[in-house]
């Protein structure tokens, strides 16, 4: 399967498609790529679903070099792959960053989404201490610290192959003016996606990793998400990190397929 793109602008989205089905859109977080759902995509399609993986812009195969990198705009690209790909519906499921992305994109667009999924999502802006910032500000310009930050993201469980995933990220994050976009996507944008979550008429699945070390308490901030909507359920995944679709890929398919067979069925 070749990787397809489609224009945004002066720029273009890379995404590739596995399967036959209901149309699922996966987007990525931070610094990562559309290989992220490398465990989870087999078992979609397997369980009848065509999957669209993608590139978030300024990632991975999607040209870089964008004026803005705020979720809105993710957003829109994610609709620019469903119209893409015929108009769907799609249900949209964007993990940590992206899943921003998803909710700017039901409220734009809601005659081409049928459902949403935010994995790992931040509700509340965290204010991180001085020397927090000083860390941030430094993993957020370097690959190789970007590396090292996201293999603390996988607390419990890794994936066989996650050292080999990791240095191809790292890899991809060292071409020129491509950590500019993993800075851009976690920027401050207004309106914030909370502002947006009340207009989503959707059904809404909140996913979380019990694990999830970017939290607290994780299961209170998945909590916190489902109330921000109309239609909404938040599920844990066990002994998962930040990225249960990587770490503990059968479980979370578990999950997404019975959300998706009630979703598709609205």
């Amino acid at each position: 399967m070749t990787t397809s793109f489609v224009g945004r602008g002066d720029g273009r989205i890379a995404y590739k498609v596995h399967g036959q089905g209901p149309l699922v859109v996966l987007s990525h977080g931070m610094g990562e790529n559309r290989h992220s759902y490398r465990h989870l995509i087999p078992l979609l399609v397997e369980a009848g679903y065509r999957v669209a993986s993608v590139d978030v812009r300024g990632h991975g195969d999607s040209s870089a070099g964008w004026s803005s990198y705020a979720p809105a705009e993710v957003g829109g690209d994610l609709l620019a792959v469903v119209r893409d790909l015929g108009g769907g519906p799609a249900t949209l499921v964007g993990s940590s960053s992206s899943a921003a992305a998803v909710v700017f994109a039901a409220t734009d667009a809601p005659e081409l989404v049928n459902a949403i999924v935010l994995v790992g999502a931040f509700v509340g802006q965290p204010k991180p201490n001085p020397f927090l910032r000083l860390a941030q500000a430094a993993v957020l310009r370097s690959p190789r610290l970007f590396g090292l930050f996201h293999r603390t993201l996988f607390p419990v469980h890794r994936p066989a192959d996650d050292a080999e995933y990791r240095r191809a990220m790292v890899a991809a994050l060292r071409r020129p003016g491509r950590m500019a976009p993993v800075r851009g996507v976690i920027a401050p944008a207004q309106p914030h996606w909370t502002a947006r979550a009340p207009q989503v008429g959707q059904p809404v699945l909140v996913l979380m990793g019990t694990k999830d070390p970017d939290f607290r308490d994780p299961g209170g901030e998945a909590r916190a998400a489902r109330r921000l909507f109309q239609v909404a359920e938040a599920r844990m995944i066990t002994d998962a990190g930040h990225y249960p679709h990587a770490d503990r890929p059968d479980p979370t398919a578990a999950e997404l397929v019975d959300f998706l067979a009630v979703a598709n069925r609205a």
